[in-house]
């Protein structure tokens, strides 16, 4: 039997009994829930093994393509400021792609549940590869960052696309360890990243890391598009709400400027940034008023609500912006503490993103095997609490250090297939592209926020003195070693704090059955 077929469609499905199912249950009926006019879902030929692994391959493609390009481009910025002879503006190399990455992901989310999984994915890596080229080409700064903004609208749509695809063509009880492989993927490029983006720039030319997404893009769609015919259809035509749209990422927009301008540009207390925090907060509460008084809203706030939803995206999103905060930030702490070097700080993160890959597919394959699939995520992100609250008392050595934090990393990573996994599970399948953009929207946010925060953590340990922006940077030489391992005691303690939160809100997440072969 394929994994298609185990999705459960015909005659001898179980009975779905509560909650969680009836999304589902609508699904297979072959209606949207709650919405008698909808189009019949369409059910085409089950997929063979062979086919859903070509999906699965070329999902995993486009992911690594839009993982790359958040990281690869850090090396190589000296070397693009030099040719440009611009530095005051080389920040913005790397803010327009998280700008754009973060404002469309609850959009491509959105559009792919009305006019489906094929068309976005195809206009996501469209603008993902022609962004690149036109980073490629750019001629001066100011182009190529407007190059990298439309290239971060490109990546921005291909996480939750390629997510949705997923919940497309396996079923959620198996989808915990496709994610898990997904969240390998995503650790591979971050770590690849900056070694082919320091070799680019060194040997061959910086707009190497740009040209190489080219070839790459089209071999992802020629291996995707003609399996895309074979998918199921879930999505229904509606009309799409342009204002709720542009109001929920203008203010994601203006927060984000905050994020990155906070502390480095202006002052925290500065009118500025209190202006910008006060425009962020009335477009978000023109949203919710435009959202409750449409009909068919961008973002439906009931969505977002209920027993499950909730939870999970805030336990996913608190969960990755305490390893994203952590890990901006470690390499100050490697260099100033225990004398590495930039490239050795580099080297000894691998440990924290190669291991959390390994909990994540621990919680995935517990999905596919046990009911209960939640304890293990619960236990593993109590676990890296624990561990995280140890970094916050204790000082080791570097060695000691680094399997510490190696098991925090393992803890840590149970949380992401379960907290993906039970949010798909929990809406009608009409709804999944609009979640799940939803929740890496929300993540991207709290990232941001927490990598903001951590350095201000320093700033308020260290004393106004200290030098560190955003990026975990600063001037080294005059960070004593003594002082900055007792400022990052407060952000380990903020790091278990976090933790501790995600896993009380995966306690209060209610535990659905899921959908698919028995466990």
């Amino acid at each position: 039997m394929n994994t298609f077929e185990r999705l459960g469609r015909g005659p001898s499905d179980p009975p779905i009994l509560s909650g969680d199912a009836a999304p589902e249950a609508a699904a297979r009926s072959g209606k949207a829930e709650g919405d008698a006019n909808a189009p019949p879902v369409v059910t085409p030929a089950p997929l063979s093994r062979s086919e859903v692994r070509t999906i699965l391959v070329s999902l995993m493609l486009t992911m690594f393509l839009a993982a790359l390009d958040q990281t690869i481009v850090a090396t190589a910025l000296p070397t693009i400021g030099r040719q440009f002879h611009e530095v005051t503006t080389l920040s913005w190399v790397i803010t327009a792609y998280l700008l754009a990455s973060t404002a469309v992901a609850p959009l491509f989310g959105t559009l792919s549940d009305i006019y489906g999984r094929r068309a976005m994915i195809v206009t996501a890596l469209g603008l993902f590869v022609a962004g690149s080229v036109l980073c490629a080409l750019a001629p001066n700064m100011a182009a190529l960052i407007m190059a990298r903004g439309v290239q971060g609208i490109g990546g921005g749509g291909i996480l939750p696309v390629v997510q949705t695809v997923i919940s497309d063509v396996v079923t959620p009880r198996e989808r915990g360890q496709y994610q898990a492989y997904f969240s390998g993927v995503w650790t591979a490029a971050g770590i690849a990243g900056p070694v082919l983006g320091g070799v680019f720039a060194e040997h061959l030319h910086w707009s190497m890391i740009f040209w190489i997404n080219v070839p790459l893009g089209f071999v992802s769609l020629a291996l995707l598009l003609p399996k895309m015919g074979k998918i199921p259809v879930f999505h229904r035509r509606r009309r799409v709400d342009w204002t709720g749209g542009l109001l929920l990422m203008a203010s994601a927009v203006v927060f984000l400027l905050v994020l990155t301008w906070g502390g480095n540009r202006f002052a925290w207390a500065s009118p500025q940034i209190a202006a910008m925090l006060g425009a962020s907060l009335v477009l978000a509460t023109v949203f919710v008023r435009h959202a409750r008084k449409t009909s068919e809203p961008f973002l439906p706030l009931s969505l977002m609500g209920g027993p499950v939803v909730p939870y999970a995206i805030a336990a996913g999103a608190l969960a990755l912006g305490a390893i994203i905060g952590i890990t901006v930030h470690l390499p100050l702490y490697y260099q100033v503490v225990h004398h590495l070097s930039a490239s050795e700080s580099g080297l000894a993160l691998i440990p924290i993103a190669a291991i959390s890959t390994g909990g994540a597919a621990l919680a995935g394959r517990s999905m596919t095997r046990t009911l209960h699939y939640k304890r293990v995520a619960v236990l593993g992100t109590t676990f890296a609490a624990v561990v995280a609250a140890i970094l916050a008392v204790v000082t080791p050595p570097l060695w000691p250090l680094l399997a510490l934090l190696s098991l925090f990393a393992f803890g840590l990573g149970t949380i992401f297939p379960v907290s993906v996994v039970s949010l798909q599970n929990a809406v009608a399948r009409q709804q999944v592209g609009t979640v799940t953009g939803a929740m890496n929207f929300f993540r991207a946010l709290v990232s941001s926020f927490a990598v903001a925060a951590f350095a201000a953590i320093l700033l308020m340990a260290l004393g106004t003195d200290a030098s560190i922006g955003n990026e975990g940077g600063g001037r080294v030489g005059v960070i004593s070693a003594s002082d900055l391992t007792t400022a990052f005691r407060y952000v380990f303690a903020a790091t278990a704090a976090m933790l501790a939160g995600a896993a009380l809100l995966l306690v209060r997440m209610e535990e659905r059955p899921l959908t698919g072969p028995p466990a």
